[in-house]
């Protein structure tokens, strides 16, 4: 129900293997909700200081990450955190066979 596309309520859950753009639009978003709390805002604050419609704002703040893409996010982070920085990581997944005795 919560990896449903069509799935409104509350927040989403990041997949159980996310694709590295998924990761890294969950970590922002995550950051983003942190700053809303931090500050005390309600999201109709929140809405305006990002300069977006209060259905726009739940989407990032409910993680709903195939609603937006990376750069649109990080245009409205801007407006949060000056100046932006985006740092790429890129590192080689260590993929181990695992065996369990039974």
């Amino acid at each position: 129900e919560l990896e449903d596309p069509n799935y409104q309520g509350g927040s989403w859950a990041l997949p159980e293997n996310p694709a590295p753009l998924e990761q890294a639009k969950y970590e922002i978003c995550q950051k983003v909700i942190r700053y809303k709390r931090n500050n005390k805002l309600t999201t109709e604050e929140f809405a305006k200081k990002i300069q977006l419609s209060q259905a726009e704002t739940e989407d990032i703040l409910y993680c709903r990450l195939d609603h937006f893409i990376l750069d649109r996010l990080m245009d409205y982070t801007n407006k949060l955190f000056s100046p932006g920085e985006a740092k790429i990581t890129i590192k080689e997944v260590d993929k181990k066979i695992h065996a369990q005795t039974v």
